[in-house]
């Protein structure tokens, strides 16, 4: 049953384009390029939005040639087949993400990183360059090259990009972990992808407090038996021992760019492999996703450019942690010539205006987040934009949940009524986003632009059919260059397959609920599978039971989150079925948000730990999530579930006892 859609009356017009749009954007003079080149004369937005997934070849053609991307064997096709999956794009071309990265003048300053734990640095692109040649060179005589992998380990610092870029420049595949990660949620990730190589700090700083992940990285590479060596990276505590000696197994990043190198890059197939992000890891292991180079590099050309109107001269600023898909977007702000800012430690600290100061110390002329951040902000009272000197700022882009009408409205009230503010939804699957904003469009409180360009998005009912007006299911139904190349260790597709395209044969199901009004704009309200959205990061509930494991006390476990309706954090709630003799009290309440915190992340805790008599599971076994939480919310059993679909319909009973109201708040 689809969810009842969100209330859309008295929507206000917040922000509208420049009557010199057209000149003053780029996509403006992408426009009038296309009419120039090509003959396409678009009215608006919509219309090229039309043409873009009507007309798939000539849209990414248009991207390619626009932007210059730099090939080094042209393709014979732009699309080969349609069918998803198992489309092709840009067959027999060659190409490198790393060249497109750091192509541009030399003096333009396009890395600025201010972090809790060292001082302030910025590089020039002629700095990154050399320190990613060096550390290219470096990898290379560590034995790395072409479809090898290298893990890091790393915080949001100048070192995990300068080894991202130096790993794509060989052709070899990346793989990140936030250090906030525990040992089993980075071992659970990388150990799928058996790395060659392991780059890792020995922790940091945190606000006030320091965080040592020295045990944590012994732990992680005694479980990667694939690891030849791992690069320690000073950043806590500097060189411990004074002269930066390599060790039997480990070498240090000083070493590993110590010599002289030119930058090269390996031409690579267009879908050859970029680097591996993780899925929450619902249902199981977290998903292994592959995204090529091409893919990657078309995907942030047209977003960046298109529509979050960045390039040279801009400063992108996304406050993210490494582990986060939108860590991988922010540093795909260099492809479209940006510089790009990263912060590094507590965002609240000293206070919530630790992230608005820094936009306005760096001047950031871009600045992303969650949707929690701003409604955190919005809830303290405070007006940024009254308090800092903000006039560098020109966008926001919010995403991770749905941005909330009071978000809107709190942006042009308390930041900037100049603001570009675009709310976007997409995922770690498709490294970019599917619905968002542009500069030719006005924005709506609560609600976003509408599909992006080259997506094509729409709401399907429960019959697969398309459907306006009403919540539905968030379905691509054409395929895009960004869509995975495929998971790490499937070899027959079938997982990536199930993951998509089980449910719609050939259209590519997201997990959203969406809702599409007849001009095009769209409301997305949540995630309609089992997967936690906690402040714009997705938690898998897998992770939460693995972790629980150890603790004998507990027998069973089940984790849901309660999505605030005013876009707060909500509430995260775990239940737990106890071992015989077991008692819930305040002991074991705090040993189960320990395990939970040094095994997993502080996110990872829950608001609210109860007891219960059983797990509810369906006769197959599996955690009965969804329907407890539509429970919790407030929902008629029988519109829930089947009694008869339920190994022990009892367990049920006190779920329906604990019904909460809308936001988390007990009824």
């Amino acid at each position: 049953m689809l969810p009842a859609g969100p209330e859309l009356s008295g929507t206000a017009v917040l922000w509208q384009p420049a009557a010199d749009v057209r000149s003053t954007t780029r996509v403006g003079r992408y426009l009038s390029w296309l009419e120039d080149e090509h003959g396409h004369e678009f009215a608006g937005y919509r219309e090229l939005w039309d043409w873009s997934v009507d007309d798939l070849e000539g849209f990414w053609q248009s991207i390619w040639d626009h932007f210059d991307v730099i090939a080094h064997d042209q393709p014979t096709a732009v699309l080969s087949g349609r069918s998803m999956p198992g489309s092709r794009w840009f067959p027999g071309a060659t190409l490198n993400y790393a060249e497109h990265a750091l192509r541009g003048p030399d003096d333009a300053i396009v890395v600025v990183a201010r972090s809790q734990t060292r001082g302030p640095e910025e590089l020039t692109r002629a700095e990154l360059r050399d320190a990613v040649a060096r550390a290219r060179a470096g990898l290379a005589r560590l034995g790395v090259g072409p479809g090898d992998r290298v893990a890091a380990y790393l915080p949001n610092i100048p070192e995990a990009v300068i080894a991202l870029l130096a790993t794509a420049s060989l052709g070899a595949t990346w793989a990140c972990c936030a250090p906030e990660f525990g040992t089993q949620s980075v071992v659970d990730r990388l150990s799928q992808v058996d790395p060659k190589v392991f780059i890792t700090v020995d922790g940091y700083r945190y606000g006030e407090r320091n965080i040592d992940r020295r045990d944590e990285v012994e732990a992680i590479r005694g479980a990667l038996p694939s690891l030849e060596i791992t690069v320690r990276v000073p950043y806590l505590h500097g060189d411990v021992d004074g002269d930066g000696a390599s060790r039997d197994g480990e070498t240090t990043w000083e070493r590993l760019l110590s010599r002289e190198a030119a930058p090269a890059y390996a031409p690579v197939a267009f879908d050859h492999p970029l680097w591996v992000l993780f899925s929450s890891g619902t249902t199981g292991l977290p998903k292994a996703i592959v995204h090529g180079h091409g893919g990657i590099v078309l995907e942030t050309l047209k977003s960046n450019a298109l529509h979050s109107d960045l390039g040279p001269g801009d400063r992108y600023f996304f406050f993210c942690p490494t582990g986060w898909v939108v860590w991988n977007l922010l540093v795909s702000g260099l492809i479209s010539g940006s510089a790009v800012v990263l912060v590094d430690g507590d965002p609240g600290f000293p206070d919530g205006l630790a992230l608005w100061r820094l936009i306005e110390e760096t001047g950031a002329t871009v600045f992303g987040c969650g949707a929690t951040f701003l409604m955190l902000t919005r809830a303290s009272g405070v007006k940024p934009g009254e308090l800092l000197d903000l006039t560098s700022l020109r966008g926001i882009s919010s995403t991770g949940s749905p941005l909330p009408r009071e978000g809107f409205e709190w942006v042009y009230d308390a930041v900037g009524s100049e603001i570009y503010l675009q709310s976007t939804s997409g995922g770690t699957d498709v490294c970019g986003a599917f619905v968002g904003g542009s500069p030719l469009l006005p924005v709506r409180a609560g609600i976003i632009g509408g599909a992006c360009l080259g997506c094509k998005v729409e709401a399907y009912d429960d019959d697969g059919h398309p459907i306006v007006g009403r919540l539905g299911e968030l379905v691509i139904s054409a395929p895009m260059p960004s869509m995975p190349v495929q998971f790490w260790n499937d070899p027959d597709g079938s997982r990536y397959h199930d993951s998509y395209f089980g449910v719609f044969p050939g259209k590519w199901r997201h997990g959203d609920w969406i809702m599409f009004l007849e001009d095009g704009g769209c409301v997305v309200t949540g995630r309609s599978d089992a997967t936690l959205n906690r402040g714009g990061v997705r938690l898998g509930t897998s992770e939460f039971y693995a972790a629980l494991g150890d603790i004998e006390e507990v027998d069973d476990a089940l984790v849901v989150h309660l999505e605030d309706s005013a876009g707060g954090l909500g509430q995260l709630r775990l239940f737990v079925a106890l071992a015989p003799g077991a008692v819930l009290d305040d002991a074991l309440r705090t040993r189960i948000r320990g395990e939970l915190r040094s095994r997993l992340s502080p996110r990872h805790v829950p608001d609210a730990i109860d007891a219960v008599p059983g797990i509810p599971v369906n006769l197959t076994g599996k955690k009965l999530e969804i329907p407890v939480k539509r429970l919790l919310l407030g929902a008629a059993r029988s519109d829930v579930v089947s009694d008869g679909a339920v190994r022990d319909p009892r367990t049920l009973d006190v779920f329906e006892r604990l019904a909460v109201a809308p936001g988390g708040r007990r009824a």
